[in-house]
């Protein structure tokens, strides 16, 4: 692949010794067409975005970040030098074995007697159900949810891309890590095996001490760019995702009667009123599986940082997913938890390059007396091709905690954001044993390429004991405002 320029050379990266070109933007657009991204690339091409050394102490130094073809970016490596990196002739292998997620259509007979315990026993009533949990022991045998949904098109197949976080419940609680599934269909999913335990693992937790993301990281959006500074055989994947850090984040003071649940990280069943301490972090990859962090110009290598004392968001800064609205202007839409209204709220950011920010304050709350009185949360928004209006879907939080899925649209993406109705739409499934029966949230909304008025709908599911799933539905027709949970269809 030739190099898009050289770079400066530093400590466990190796960059050829030159002067580097200017930042990218203004440069930035999604491609006119998108490469088939499940062909393994072991990437050698620098991408000129900012860097901050390690060492907090040391000036911010515009130099270029480098692609690890390590699929555990910045996690548990024994050396840093270039023997640590995949050696000419043993790039990874496209036809890498895959394990089977759902080889069929789940059945749909009434639950046992007695609800599973193991994460290995298989969940009854699974309507809707395409990604459960890993296989015991694995990185994501104890939780899987935040879905990331692409769908790529070729001249002769169809791909999906699933990236997703997940975590083991072992030690140190099982921290988060995030994990890629494809598909062909987008309803039956297969993990990577590379190893039994790491089946689909892409990225983990950051080990630099002074890290925001050292406690758990869960993806929130990936946007496929490519740039006229960049000469490279194919675009760019950003993923923009929510880093944790062992910082807590006291909220019972601020008048919530209920206490707040993943995704939002408690910090343990015991540590009562507490969360951990998340901002928007960056990371890039060529192939979707081996990712670089970027590091913003916040000390922890955020994006940016909370919001300062009285400001809406001073608590938290969570799942910034990003929508690419025209040529150096990017919408950044992001939740946290508004003291001075006790609700949880979305905002939005605006930017020109994708790296730096600038807020422009709150757009959505709760409603009082619907299913998102306390607020919302874990937004989703997507551009509609037919006629360019915004829709958004998020999780919306009840006066008890409960979750559901609620929708609204914009005609600008800006602060101008209209709920069509009072009822979500999606709720929990009733009935005692549905996979998904105590609540839903985190949704992610795909348009279907060529079938404008098409849509799906991934979400992540809790049931009984808090066992969590990844779902999907459909919507009716045209009516974007109503989905029905996905059974099954013939291939």
């Amino acid at each position: 692949m030739e190099a898009a320029a050289s770079c400066t050379a530093m400590n466990r990266l190796n960059f050829p010794s030159t002067s580097l070109p200017h930042r990218l933007s203004h440069h930035l657009h999604p491609p006119s067409s998108f490469p088939p991204p499940w062909k393994q690339v072991n990437p050698k091409v620098a991408i000129f975005l900012t860097f901050r050394h390690n060492t907090r102490t040391s000036t911010l130094l515009s130099i270029a970040t480098h692609c690890s073809p390590k699929p555990n970016t910045n996690a548990n490596s024994s050396s840093n030098s270039e023997q640590d990196q995949n050696p000419p002739g043993n790039e990874p292998n496209p036809s890498t074995e895959f394990q089977s997620l759902t080889d069929k259509c789940r059945s749909f007979s009434p639950p046992p007697s007695s609800s599973p315990s193991s994460s290995s026993q298989i969940v009854s009533c699974s309507r809707g159900l395409v990604l459960d949990l890993g296989p015991e022991s694995s990185w994501d045998s104890a939780e899987v949810g935040s879905p990331v949904v692409k769908r790529f098109l070729s001249d002769d197949e169809e791909r999906w891309y699933m990236w997703y976080h997940g975590s083991s419940g072992g030690e140190l609680d099982g921290l988060d890590s995030i994990g890629l599934a494809v598909s062909s269909n987008g309803a039956h999913w297969e993990r990577e095996v590379r190893s039994p335990e790491h089946a689909g693992l892409v990225m983990r937790c950051s080990k630099d001490w002074w890290a925001f993301d050292t406690a758990g990281i869960r993806p929130c959006e990936v946007v496929v760019m490519s740039s006229s500074k960049v000469r490279a055989a194919g675009a760019v994947y950003w993923m923009y995702y929510t880093g944790y850090s062992s910082e807590k984040v006291n909220y019972l003071e601020n008048s919530l009667d209920f206490d707040l649940e993943n995704p939002e990280r408690v910090c343990g069943r015991s540590d009562n009123g507490n969360i951990f301490q998340s901002l928007p972090g960056l990371a890039i990859s060529q192939d979707g599986r081996h990712w670089a962090r970027i590091e913003g110009e916040h000390h922890s290598g955020a994006l940016f940082d909370v919001g300062v004392e009285n400001e809406w968001d001073s608590l938290f800064v969570s799942s910034p997913t990003v929508v690419f609205h025209s040529n150096g202007d990017l919408r950044m839409y992001y939740h946290s938890f508004d003291k001075e209204m006790g609700e949880l709220c979305i905002g939005i950011a605006r930017s020109r390059d994708g790296i730096k920010w600038v807020k422009l304050g709150k757009i959505l709350g709760g409603r009082r007396g619907c299913f998102d009185e306390c607020g919302a949360v874990n937004a989703h928004v997507v551009r509609d091709r037919k006629d360019g209006k915004y829709f958004m879907v998020y999780e919306g939080v009840d006066s008890n905690g409960g979750r559901s899925i609620g929708f609204a649209v914009s005609n600008d993406g800006l602060k101008e954001w209209r709920r069509p109705g009072e009822e979500p739409v999606l709720r929990p499934s009733e009935g005692e044993g549905w996979w998904d029966n105590r609540r839903v949230g985190s949704p992610y909304l795909v348009q279907l390429e060529g079938k404008e008025s098409e849509w799906r709908l991934y979400y992540r599911g809790v049931g009984n004991e808090g066992r969590t799933g990844i779902g999907m539905a459909v919507s009716e027709g045209s009516d974007i405002g109503c989905f029905r949970r996905w059974t099954c269809f013939h291939i």
